[in-house]
């Protein structure tokens, strides 16, 4: 009876946690769908009087919000695609070759970790204004992947170290070279630890706002944060109009981890057994 009484109050504390997590969710569908006397008025949390629909269809049509989601989706696939490719590479380098400065380098990925964004916003823009590559697309994509690729790399690299290297030895002898080696067995095996890694940088990369507000000055190239952020007027607010920006972006950062959650798992269950 004991046991039974402790099972049931674990899962009834179980399901007040997850009443906690969802609840923030719950509440930014139901903004999204008032009007602003409901969001002000005496009904905040309850469920909309007036199912407002409408503040997804002006999203689409006047408020833009279709271009800077495709500018976001595109920031967001070509920064984990090129951090991806770039911290897998380099973190093989640092973890399974030897060769001279190696510690030196993997130093210097490991400084650009502790570096704030903030410390080298201006710095930044100075540069790529000088270049003529502020305002545009490789603006924004060249800031994104310079600041994933350390953590990336740290990531990855914490997973290199639980590989034996007898599989390597084998495939060379076998007569496979470096990058054979890399790409037919060592690549499959980290896929967990990439999909950790390739998480950190969508949501790093899809809710960044500073750069993309400072580095971006035209409506065809701005994300999906400073789109939203642009729906606020000067003189009066539509709330729900924001509310219903809010959830478009929400949408993909949830998806994407429901894609990649069981390769998240296994990189974490791995790290463990390896640890």
């Amino acid at each position: 009876m004991t046991k039974k009484i402790k099972k049931t109050s674990l899962y009834i504390i179980l399901v007040l946690i997850a009443l906690t997590q969802l609840f923030p969710l719950y509440w930014l569908l139901s903004f999204s769908l008032k009007s602003n006397i409901e969001i002000f008025g005496q009904n905040v949390i309850g469920l909309p009087q007036d199912w407002r629909w409408g503040n997804y269809v002006r999203a689409f049509t006047t408020g833009g919000i279709f271009q800077y989601f495709f500018n976001s989706v595109f920031y967001s696939a070509v920064t984990v695609a090129v951090t991806g490719l770039l911290s897998a590479m380099a973190g093989y380098a640092l973890t399974r070759m030897h060769w001279k400065l190696r510690t030196l380098v993997f130093g210097v990925f490991t400084l650009g970790i502790m570096i704030p964004t903030q410390a080298a916003l201006l710095p930044l823009f100075q540069v790529l204004d000088k270049l003529g590559l502020k305002g545009g697309y490789m603006g924004l994509l060249i800031p994104y992947v310079v600041f994933a690729i350390p953590m990336s790399i740290m990531i990855l690299t914490g997973f290199y170290k639980g590989i034996p290297k007898e599989m390597e030895e084998a495939a060379y002898i076998d007569g496979c070279g470096v990058f054979h080696c890399f790409g037919i067995i060592i690549l499959p095996i980290i896929k967990p630890a990439l999909a950790t890694a390739s998480i950190f940088t969508f949501l790093g990369t899809w809710n960044e706002l500073m750069f993309a507000n400072t580095l971006v000055d035209s409506d065809k190239y701005r994300t999906l944060p400073v789109g939203i952020m642009s729906f606020a007027g000067q003189y009066s607010t539509d709330w729900g109009l924001i509310g219903a920006g809010m959830v478009i972006a929400t949408l993909p950062t949830i998806l994407i981890y429901f894609m990649l959650s069981n390769q998240v798992q296994e990189s974490l269950v791995a790290g463990a057994v390896k640890g």
